[in-house]
């Protein structure tokens, strides 16, 4: 649990500032949402399957060469 002291001649803006970046060092808000509804372990598998698509997807977006030459127009019948 983030705790803060309030220091002497400090105003609880700056505390409260020091305690958000506590928070979010330490991923409490994160965590909670995980754990805020049940998730069935099949359903669970699946969004992690799809979470690793995704990040392959954006990797290899980012290595994959441009294309500097437009296609050809095609004919039609």
């Amino acid at each position: 649990m983030a705790s803060v002291t309030v220091n002497a001649n400090e105003s609880i803006e700056s505390a409260l500032r020091r305690f958000k970046r506590k928070v979010i060092s330490e991923e409490i808000i994160k965590d909670f949402k995980k754990h805020s509804h049940f998730i069935p372990p099949g359903q669970k598998a699946k969004l992690k399957s799809a979470n690793a698509r995704k990040r392959n997807r954006r990797r290899f977006r980012s290595q994959r060469p441009a294309t500097t030459a437009p296609r050809p127009a095609t004919t039609g019948r």
